[in-house]
């Protein structure tokens, strides 16, 4: 973590990148507060899943580096039901060797933006694990609301705790 800040634009995620979600959710490291790593086929999967994703029902994008135009994470929103009605999810990542550079922030704050020109849902929610400290701070840094601590199997028999941020579409950021 060097501490400096990196410039970063989004981009659709393409048929092209399936190097980089291996790098994010094939690798231990990375998969960490998520369950482990995920086994190449349901890599393969989630590349086709991430392709389709381009609507006001989501949208999937990688984190570029603007200097040297270098994918280095992803970022997306997806409609889910939650608490009796729909809300976007969101979700970041970076590779490790691009980590503490505010890419992540920025990204994700490039995506929030996205999701509020789409109009369609109020809310955007975050799920970090409540031991992903990384992750929780950029809930803190992007204005997100924590309502409380929530119990997830993820992947699919795995439990996990995490926190549940919230952030109002409707209200727009401060400079």
């Amino acid at each position: 973590m060097n501490g400096s800040t990196t410039a970063v634009r989004i981009e659709p995620w393409s048929a092209g990148d399936l190097d980089l979600l291996f790098q994010l959710v094939g690798d231990p490291e990375m998969m960490e507060h998520l369950g482990g790593p995920e086994p190449l086929e349901k890599i393969v999967e989630r590349q086709g899943r991430y392709e389709q994703i381009r609507s006001d029902a989501g949208r999937v994008f990688k984190a570029v580096v603007v200097e040297t135009g270098e994918a280095v994470g992803f970022v997306g929103y997806w409609e889910r039901e939650w608490d009796g009605g729909w809300i976007y999810e969101t979700g970041w990542s970076v590779i490790p060797a691009f980590q503490g550079r505010g890419i992540a922030v920025a990204a994700t704050a490039q995506a929030i933006a996205v999701a509020r020109q789409d109009g369609k849902h109020r809310f955007v929610h975050a799920f970090p694990s409540v031991d992903n400290a990384a992750s929780n701070a950029i809930c803190r840094k992007l204005g997100f609301e924590l309502l409380r601590a929530s119990e997830f199997e993820y992947p699919p028999g795995t439990p996990m705790v995490c926190n549940d941020w919230r952030l109002d579409l409707r209200v727009e950021p401060l400079s």
